[in-house]
């Protein structure tokens, strides 16, 4: 059986890490299965939803089961498969053409916990917790978190979640601006995948510019950003959705578009 679905329903592709038995713990088949979905999903839908089948989101990286990676004085080496899997995936979910939601349930920990949190909009479940576990087992939080985590919250409070780790809850994770909505777990969901399908029937080609410029914007000085925008607009403007856009506000109608 397969540890990632996919399906696609009203170009919104929902894809489940589906391992729940352990939390839905990251391993190569399963990495490799969500980079495979995104890839597709990038082809044929207009907005993503990633989400946990079971009690957790994402308990991060499997520990047990499989040699480790060595190098090549036979040393374990821990940070070959974020070059080999990780870090490629990371690269492509920010590199999306489309909108990204992630649907956070249960515990989010260790790399799990960066891939709910490169979501272009985050729902928590009222359960949903968030856990830098890296230093209980003597290694540094990696797919990303020291990159995302200080952005999110700043210094102060991602040196607290990295060295420290503990458990952030989903209630507190919204108060320090982590995530976008806090739901009952019954409805994580449905909320979720509403505002995929608002996104999805939006200009979707410009909705994937303004999140390239909001992530080129993390690191762009303002000349550089405005000359970002102005490329991006100029793309933007030759869009038929644009068109439309402009015709349905002329008009006083619901604009129709397409993602073209």
């Amino acid at each position: 059986m397969s540890k990632v679905k996919y399906a696609l329903d009203a170009g919104v592709a929902v894809v489940t890490m589906s391992d729940p038995g352990t939390l839905n713990a990251i391993d190569e088949e399963m990495i490799v299965g969500v980079s495979d979905a995104f890839e597709r999903a990038a082809s044929e839908a207009r907005c993503i939803v990633l989400t946990g089948e079971g009690r957790g989101f994402c308990s991060g990286a499997k520990l047990s089961g499989g040699a480790p990676h060595r190098d090549e004085d036979g040393r374990i080496d821990a940070g070959k498969p974020l070059e080999t899997h990780y870090n490629p995936l990371l690269l492509r979910i920010r590199d999306l053409p489309i909108p990204f939601v992630t649907a956070v349930n249960g515990i989010a920990a260790g790399a799990g916990a960066s891939f709910a949190l490169m979501g272009d909009l985050i729902v928590a479940s009222e359960n949903a917790y968030f856990l830098q576990a890296f230093r209980r087992i003597g290694l540094v939080p990696d797919a990303g978190a020291t990159y995302v985590l200080p952005r999110m919250v700043g210094r102060a409070r991602a040196m607290e979640l990295t060295l420290l780790g503990e458990k952030l809850p989903a209630r507190t994770a919204l108060e320090w601006g982590m995530v976008n909505r806090l739901v009952p777990d019954s409805e994580l969901l449905a909320n979720a995948s509403a505002l995929a399908l608002e996104l999805a029937n939006g200009p979707t080609r410009t909705l994937g510019l303004i999140r390239k410029l909001i992530w080129d914007s993390l690191d762009n000085d303002l000349p550089t950003q405005l000359r970002a925008e102005r490329e991006a607009q100029k793309h933007a403007g030759h869009t038929a959705d644009f068109v439309e856009g402009v015709s349905a506000f002329l008009q006083k109608r619901p604009a129709q578009f397409k993602g073209a």
